[in-house]
């Protein structure tokens, strides 16, 4: 009798972390899309996208970081595998609803396992850098709704945040 039932990957029969053998895995083309957001005040929200922030050009710094992040995932995320990644993008848009900005990043690879982790690193990485350049004028901002939106590739398929709202489903498509 087999379990199906969900289980944590990482984690082996007796209980210890491991990380998963991709070696199996067929290489496929893979993305995943993150996306967070800084909230601050309206005033903060201005000097950043004058360009006039004391530390220099926040934008420009926090996707560079980004991508950076993206591309050393392994090194902070104890059980991911070292990727080729193929592409990162960080893009970074303002947001007067919140005030704030919205952070999205796409990575890709080729490659036997998901860039999930990969996506979500340099979201988080890009609004840590936003509060970093901008917290000499206000600290209160608030790094916030970080999350998947979009994963494609691999056995499991494609999903998205939206159509996994709207169904209650967990698994793709």
């Amino acid at each position: 009798m087999s379990d199906d039932s969900p289980r944590l990957t990482h984690i082996d029969p007796t209980g210890a972390a491991n990380m998963v053998d991709v070696s199996e895995k067929a290489v496929t083309s893979r993305i995943a899309v993150a996306e967070g957001t800084v909230t601050m005040r309206q005033e903060t929200l201005d000097l950043i996208l004058s360009g006039n922030a004391k530390k220099g050009d926040v934008l420009a710094t926090a996707r560079i970081a980004g991508i950076m992040a993206a591309k050393k995932t392994h090194e902070l995320i104890p059980l991911c595998h070292p990727l080729l990644l193929t592409k990162v993008t960080v893009d970074i848009e303002p947001d007067p609803a919140l005030p704030g900005l919205r952070v999205t990043a796409l990575t890709r690879v080729s490659g036997q396992t998901g860039v999930e982790m990969e996506a979500l690193t340099a979201c988080s990485v890009a609004c840590l850098t936003v509060y970093d350049m901008a917290k000499a004028v206000d600290r209160g901002m608030v790094i916030g709704a970080i999350r998947l939106l979009e994963k494609a590739g691999g056995k499991s398929g494609h999903w998205t945040a939206e159509e996994d709202a709207r169904t209650g489903t967990t698994g793709g498509t």
